[in-house]
């Protein structure tokens, strides 16, 4: 128990370490790890809704804070390379989360010109109907994705490293609140990267 929770414990440390410098970044993370909860009790109700808020808020905001508002190139904080970076992400690196938010924005298009997604399911009626579908599509393809990547891991003799990655994901709005709730903060200060005096070796 103490391994995995160790292992818990740097995954954690070289996400936020490593991929949450800029204090939007963090911010978005903020709102996202919000919404992300109001996605968790919606999934006791309305799955579809539940997939709906947690695509079109929660991973908006956070994927935007990486794509747009990170740093890239040399990390001055860590005194490593964005390269070296990508190669040992243990998730979803910038390369993966491209094209599982190309699938993602696909997804709609889809439904709408096949109802009945080339026969595998009874065909949406209204708009109403499209967006159920859209939503049960979207929560499969967020459960599909953290099991991919848990199975490339395991294939790489990494299973503990997924699953306790899979552990993260899933429990990262929490730790991600307690971390970030400053944040905002500190953008109001002018403060658009965190110095993280923490990190910095002394």
């Amino acid at each position: 128990m103490s391994g995995l929770l160790q292992t818990l414990a740097t995954q954690r440390w070289d996400d936020h370490r490593y991929y949450h410098q800029s204090r939007v970044n963090q911010t978005l993370h903020l709102i996202s790890a919000c919404s992300f909860l109001v996605a968790y009790v919606l999934l006791f109700v309305d799955p579809a809704m539940a997939a709906i808020v947690g695509w079109c808020v929660s991973m908006v905001t956070r994927q935007s804070g990486h794509f747009f508002f990170e740093p890239r190139g040399f990390d001055q904080v860590n005194q490593v390379t964005d390269e070296y970076k990508e190669a040992v992400k243990v998730g979803y690196n910038m390369r993966r989360k491209t094209l599982l938010l190309a699938v993602w924005a696909a997804i709609p298009l889809v439904l709408w010109l096949q109802p009945a997604l080339f026969g595998l399911i009874e065909p949406a009626q209204g708009v109403d109907g499209w967006l159920h579908d859209v939503g049960i599509a979207w929560l499969a393809l967020a459960v599909t994705g953290i099991a991919l990547r848990v199975l490339q891991l395991s294939l790489q003799g990494r299973l503990s490293d997924g699953l306790i990655w899979a552990l993260k994901i899933l429990t990262d709005p929490f730790h991600d609140i307690r971390l970030y709730w400053k944040s905002p903060l500190a953008l109001l200060r002018g403060e658009w990267i965190d110095p993280m005096p923490h990190v910095r070796p002394h």
